[in-house]
């Protein structure tokens, strides 16, 4: 640790004392024969009601923001997790795009007009409209790159906490891209090489960091906090290092084990630190096979969601899954969906 250069302490040293209250892990695994599995954690310091819903293809929606609202109407069908039934934090679509948001404290979104010429859509619907639109990265990011729109942020109801995210995409060909708003601009990260996301500092620096524990063998020494600089680390070496596979079960098992490893335990709390959170809810998405695996920490078992088994066509139904009151499921957990009415998503007052 001699070598540790002064400049790069001061840098990790100063990350570590930022801990935003919303914390949150994503990686994407990529084994042979096409295997490619995304997971992520939910962290989070107060309670974050989720459920799952199965949102079929052909729903027009808008985003939320009044008269300057973009439209369209869902090209692909997709399974979400929602936070307070008001926005989906997390999806595959049937294309096997994967979508999730992580907070992230140093977001600025641009200003946006009511009145004036651009376009918008509700944070809320941020992570949606690209399940809805894309079948693979490389198109998000075609599309976004003319900024044909802005996304438009507001407060966590019932909080005065301002909702500061950013959201990466994953797609069934093991590409990959996060998407920023810094400074008022978007900023769009891509390329297959861009497995792991956590949260502050910004993703450009996140790959700064992360370069330098290149240099330390991951068997000599790992960073054990649970500061998000430290879980992406870990979360880089971990996703290499374990067993390159097809077979679906050993994977799977495998990238749950990475993300547990970058989870916080439940109940952690520390005076001088009051914002590390919780994980709440860990998913990992099998982007070749379309399954969709979830664990809550308050149910004993993981249980999973095959998105081929459900009618994704403009004449399926919005199926829901209560995840309410620690509701616990096991296995392959379809037939516990019902019939449901659509969530709304949570636009500008």
């Amino acid at each position: 640790m001699k070598k540790f250069p002064l400049i790069l302490f001061s840098l990790v040293l100063s990350i570590g004392l930022w801990n935003p209250s919303e914390a949150c892990t994503r990686v994407v695994y990529k084994g042979p024969q096409n295997t490619v599995i995304t997971a992520r954690s939910m962290d989070w310091r107060d309670e974050i009601p989720a459920n799952l819903w199965v949102l079929p293809k052909g729903i027009d929606r808008n985003g939320q923001v009044g008269s300057k609202s973009v439209k369209w109407t869902a090209k692909y069908g997709s399974l979400v997790s929602t936070s307070w039934d008001i926005a989906s934090s997390d999806g595959m679509n049937e294309k096997g795009l994967v979508a999730n948001l992580l907070w992230l404290g140093e977001s600025q979104y641009p200003k946006f007009d009511g009145k004036g010429s651009k376009k918008g859509i509700a944070i809320s619907l941020w992570a949606q409209y690209y399940l809805d639109n894309f079948a693979t990265v490389k198109e998000a990011v075609e599309y976004s790159q003319k900024e044909p729109f802005v996304i438009v942020s507001d407060y966590i109801p019932g909080t005065e906490r301002f909702t500061t995210v950013h959201l990466s995409l994953s797609d069934a060909s093991g590409d990959s891209a996060v998407f920023e708003y810094i400074n008022g601009k978007l900023v769009i990260h891509h390329d297959p090489s861009y497995t792991v996301m956590t949260n502050s500092p910004v993703f450009e620096e996140q790959l700064a960091l992360n370069n330098y524990w290149k240099g330390i063998p991951g068997t000599v020494m790992l960073p054990g906090t649970n500061r998000a600089a430290d879980r992406f680390v870990r979360a880089s070496y971990y996703i290499n290092a374990i067993p390159q596979t097809a077979d679906t079960r050993t994977a799977v098992a495998s990238v749950f084990s990475v993300i547990r490893n970058c989870s916080v335990p439940y109940g952690i709390t520390s005076a001088t630190e009051p914002n590390i959170s919780s994980t709440r809810w860990r998913s990992v998405s099998d982007q070749k096979n379309l399954v969709y695996y979830f664990e809550t920490v308050f149910t004993p078992n993981t249980f999973w969601v095959d998105l081929k088994d459900f009618d994704l066509s403009s004449k399926g139904k919005v199926m829901k899954l209560d995840l309410s009151n620690n509701n616990t499921y096991n296995g392959k957990s379809n037939a516990n969906f019902k019939e449901s009415a659509p969530f709304t998503f949570l636009g500008l007052k």
